[in-house]
């Protein structure tokens, strides 16, 4: 998966990181009682723990996305079993995350992380956006990322799983590291151009972002409503 999104576009890379989980994780949900607990805790934390180690030493965008695909699979996999429902929350809130980032991406027309560094420049607005789609996808509080996270570590502890409970809260340090190292190249560095002015002439876009904004907020700012989902 993570050679196959680095080969292609960043429209084919957004179409297999989240239109194509929604058939698996619907056969999953639907033979969700039949499931090995055993099976599925070996699956999710291998999962949770290449998708973390393999993201680590990544400089192509779309690679790193791909192992992030990998370590919310096996989220989504440790609680099928127990709660099918909070895995589906889990894969709406991260397509939802994953499709702002390509399309940020796409919008700016930005690969590596070396790219990165001149966005803050370019555009101000899309750094930020960035910014706080990282930490969303990373489960960092008190963004959207955090409450599949949070709900599903609550519902491991509740049915006795503490180690896996655990163990899974420490590999997705690992997933929030590369996203911090991302953030950190995007705000607080500048790679060096042969540009000697900072501030570029501002261009006229001619690609729309209508969605962005919007998918953006979404994507950060729910945790709040919470308790709406846990009723729902």
């Amino acid at each position: 998966v993570p050679e196959v999104t680095q080969g292609i576009s960043l429209s084919s890379g957004m179409i297999l990181l989240t239109w194509q989980k929604i058939a698996p994780t619907a056969l999953l949900y639907q033979i969700s009682p039949t499931l090995n607990m055993k099976i599925l805790i070996t699956l999710a934390f291998s999962s949770t723990m290449l998708g973390g180690w393999g993201g680590l030493n990544q400089t192509h965008l779309r690679k790193i996305l791909a192992y992030s695909s990998i370590a919310h699979m096996g989220w989504m996999a440790i609680i099928m079993l127990i709660n099918p429902t909070l895995a589906l929350l889990n894969l709406l809130i991260y397509i939802i995350a994953t499709l702002t980032l390509f399309l940020i991406l796409n919008f700016t027309s930005i690969t590596k992380i070396k790219s990165l560094t001149n966005l803050w420049n370019k555009s101000a607005p899309m750094t930020m956006a960035i910014l706080l789609t990282l930490l969303s996808l990373g489960g960092l509080p008190p963004l959207t990322g955090f409450m599949p996270k949070w709900l599903i570590l609550q519902e491991l502890v509740s049915n006795n799983n503490i180690i896996m409970a655990t163990l899974m809260a420490l590999s997705a340090l690992l997933n929030l590291f590369f996203y911090m190292r991302i953030i950190y190249a995007t705000t607080l560095t500048m790679f060096p151009t042969t540009n000697n002015s900072k501030i570029q002439w501002p261009h006229p876009q001619t690609k729309t972002t209508n969605i962005i904004p919007t998918l953006t907020i979404i994507s950060s700012l729910l945790l709040p409503l919470t308790p709406l989902f846990i009723t729902l």
